[in-house]
């Protein structure tokens, strides 16, 4: 008997540690975790209680695929019948969404083609073509997005198209709304491309700075956002490994 609770202990060990280690590599929290997985199964069990658990509440989107999936075809039905702009609208954004850049582009320039007042539409086309790096067909985009908006997407169509300057060789323009947009708005997307542009320019120090507000952001952050964050929390250590004073 003793003998099977000890096998039985051993084996939950394992596989706690096996689901901790999962965890830790797809969502890489502080890397002295990783010393108390290893080190004994409770230290795996805490793990999973401290982050795992909460990390469930991420999932959510991965529940919603299944729905979106279908509405997707749906709409891709039903513009056979009725090529509108408002379904080639909603099936672009959809597109987004699943992240296909290239499918939600083709549904913006169809909806552009049929109705050319939707700023949105302009915006949700600039925001694929920055994803697909086609950098300079985003300029346009946002520029008439800003124009008739100037805050739009709570100040992120600013740092997108600072971004888009920054890539097409307009440095003084990248350098002008980035700091307009950083004015007003505390978007991780927005400050480590302006890392990335001053590192481009070879001004560490400023690239530093910029990188340093983003990991500065996280003790005061409650625990949701802060797993949100997470992706930027790497990037921003990446571009202080390659600029170190």
């Amino acid at each position: 008997m003793g003998s099977f609770l000890l096998f039985a202990f051993s084996w939950w060990g394992i596989v706690l540690r096996i689901v901790a280690l999962v965890h830790f590599v797809r969502r890489r929290p502080d890397f002295y975790w990783l010393w108390i997985i290893l080190f004994h199964w409770i230290g795996a069990l805490v793990y999973i209680v401290v982050e795992v658990i909460p990390d469930a509440g991420l999932l959510r989107d991965s529940f919603q695929a299944f729905p979106r999936r279908r509405r997707i075809h749906e709409l891709e039905a039903a513009i056979l019948d009725n090529p509108s702009a408002g379904n080639y609208e909603e099936l672009g954004l959809l597109y987004l969404d699943q992240k296909d850049y290239a499918g939600a582009r083709a549904c913006y320039d169809k909806a552009i083609a049929a109705r050319s007042d939707s700023i949105d539409a302009f915006y949700r086309r600039g925001v694929a073509e920055i994803e697909l790096e086609d950098y300079a067909a985003a300029v346009p985009d946002l520029e008439r997005t800003l124009k008739s908006d100037a805050n739009y997407d709570f100040h992120r169509a600013k740092g997108l198209l600072a971004w888009a300057y920054a890539k097409t060789g307009q440095a003084e323009k990248a350098e002008a709304m980035f700091r307009e947009a950083t004015r007003i708005s505390t978007l991780s997307e927005t400050y480590y491309h302006y890392a990335l542009f001053l590192e481009s320019q070879g001004r560490t120090a400023d690239a530093r700075e910029w990188a340093q507000k983003i990991l500065a952001k996280k003790p005061t952050m409650p625990g949701y956002l802060r797993r949100r964050e997470r992706p930027w929390f790497r990037r921003a250590n990446s571009v202080l490994a390659r600029v170190r004073a």
